[in-house]
């Protein structure tokens, strides 16, 4: 019963790590693209609107 659990255990922090690692990879190609692009055009940054005051602003990496 002990190595059923403990199986278990395992087998979901395995689990949560993957999918903490593809997050971060999918996160890290997204900025890459979005820095390629930027420096494909000359652009210095995207703008978002802030859905509250309606002003302009560069989109924040963490984002």
């Amino acid at each position: 019963m002990s190595r059923i659990i403990f199986f278990i255990v395992v087998i979901g922090g395995v689990w949560f790590l993957y999918r903490r690692f593809v997050r971060d990879a999918q996160r890290l190609a997204e900025k890459s693209r979005r820095a390629e692009t930027e420096r494909r055009t000359g652009a210095m940054g995207t703008l978002i609107k802030d859905p509250k005051t309606g002003e302009y602003r560069v989109k924040r990496d963490d984002e």
